[in-house]
């Protein structure tokens, strides 16, 4: 029986049952999952934000969280009473296009191996899912006005007060529950040093990288740009797959207004986008730790996508990351390198 509680007290075993007790929790909140998830997202970035602006601007805290958050509500309220319907009436008719594209027109057999990779199982699954998902995310847009807005006031006042917050979570390690709160801190402290920052890296990136791309859609004369980069946005949010599932919509579309050769200029601009962000993004923004290769990235996508649909797409790759963190197997793989 001795040999029993020693065994539970040793700090490793302590640490993969409380591990296991929040995955538990999580689970059982499933179904808020968009509200938890939003909220942190929101929290994260604004504090960096925030952060930011406080080191070169002089301004109070309290009233800069209040101004920047008044700022991102009028944006959002300008661009779903404005662009929303535009975004909504493009998607549906990016949507025709490409479903109604056929290569029977073009008896050549590289068109007809265009044609087999479009219809397979796997490109099929991700196309549908995230138009669904936008389009669901459009249509429903009430529900998740409610889920968008609860997250912004829930991050608000987080930010808010943030001090008070600390001070008054500090007083668990005097408490009874002090080991289960050190273990909670070793994993939240993990959990934002790495899941955190590799969300914030994916959202500069998506952002720098839709602005490019949305310019080279004008210059190649492609339609619907509002929806074209509304879609690059949403998929730039996938690592390493998003490129290349957004390449295919965008590569119809290019061989429908001026053949081979803006499918080509297309490719070009992509592939030089796509060289900012490996040379120049993903080192400044992305941690070393972060570096996982292609195989295992989509592993991690295709199985996350697989439990968790849209949304393990997003968080699949900062996911894994912090577990890698937290089994310590980034710091071997820094080391050897370095």
């Amino acid at each position: 029986m001795e040999s029993i509680i020693d065994f539970f007290r040793k700090r490793e075993v302590r640490r993969v049952i409380i591990f296991a007790l929040i995955i538990l929790i999580l689970f059982s909140m499933r179904s808020m999952m968009n509200i938890i998830l939003l909220t942190f997202i929101f929290s994260f970035l604004m504090n960096g934000l925030v952060k930011f602006t406080l080191k070169r601007v002089k301004i109070h805290r309290t009233l800069l969280i209040l101004l920047l958050y008044t700022l991102i509500v009028s944006l959002l309220t300008v661009g779903v009473v404005r662009y929303l319907p535009i975004i909504t009436m493009e998607i549906s008719q990016l949507i025709k296009h490409i479903s109604n594209f056929s290569t029977d027109s073009y008896d050549h057999p590289i068109f007809r191996y265009i044609e087999t990779i479009i219809t397979s199982n796997e490109v099929t699954t991700y196309l549908q899912d995230g138009f669904t998902f936008l389009l669901k995310s459009l249509s429903d847009i009430s529900n998740f006005s409610v889920q968008v807005l609860i997250a912004l006031i829930l991050s608000l006042f987080f930010l808010i007060e943030k001090p008070r917050l600390i001070q008054f979570t500090n007083q668990f390690k005097s408490s009874k529950v002090a080991p289960f709160y050190y273990e909670i801190e070793y994993f939240g402290s993990k959990f934002s040093r790495t899941f955190g920052k590799v969300i914030e890296a994916q959202f500069m990136i998506a952002l720098i990288n839709t602005f490019l791309t949305a310019i080279i859609l004008l210059l190649l004369g492609f339609p619907q740009i509002f929806a074209l980069s509304f879609m690059v946005f949403f998929l730039g949010l996938i690592p390493v797959a998003g490129v290349i599932i957004s390449l295919i919509p965008l590569s119809l579309i290019a061989f429908t207004i001026g053949g081979f050769l803006t499918v080509f200029y297309l490719l070009v601009g992509i592939m030089v986008i796509h060289a900012v962000e490996a040379y120049i993004l993903n080192p400044k923004l992305m941690s070393s730790k972060t570096n996982l290769p292609v195989f295992y990235t989509f592993i991690v996508l295709i199985f996350s996508q697989h439990f968790f649909g849209v949304w393990g797409l997003i968080i699949g790759i900062p996911v894994f990351v912090f577990l890698l963190d937290v089994l310590g197997v980034s710091d071997k793989q820094t080391a050897t390198k370095s």
